[in-house]
């Protein structure tokens, strides 16, 4: 069994920045495809940014430049350093850990951007 917890979520103005992060427990982590996904209501959840075991990256084109995902294997911690935010960043973002078939979710943070 899996499970991650998010934190780092939170209010902040256009142009600042939040790091979140994803501890994750159990044994998986090292060998997981570690991804953050977000989540606006009414909207299908989109892909923000994916890092493999082997710490290759891939990030959508709306965050690409100023989301940056990394992972530290010791601590079973990924994160995503987001910066220059803009209100259209503003959703509920999961840590999501994928081995395989099987593919495993946090409970969500939040993150507002606002005026």
């Amino acid at each position: 069994q899996v499970q991650l917890v998010e934190s780092g979520g939170g209010l902040v103005h256009p142009g600042g920045s939040l790091r979140l992060s994803c501890v994750a427990s159990g044994t998986i982590f090292n060998i997981a495809t570690m991804g953050w996904y977000r989540q606006t209501p009414g909207k299908q959840r989109e892909l923000v940014a994916t890092i493999t075991s082997g710490g290759s990256t891939n990030y959508a084109a709306p965050v690409k430049g100023r989301f940056t995902i990394s992972r530290d294997n010791a601590k079973k911690t990924v994160y995503l350093q987001m910066n220059t935010l803009e209100p259209e960043d503003t959703a509920v973002y999961y840590c999501n850990a994928r081995i395989g078939a099987r593919e495993y979710w946090g409970q969500g943070t939040q993150v507002t951007v606002f005026s």
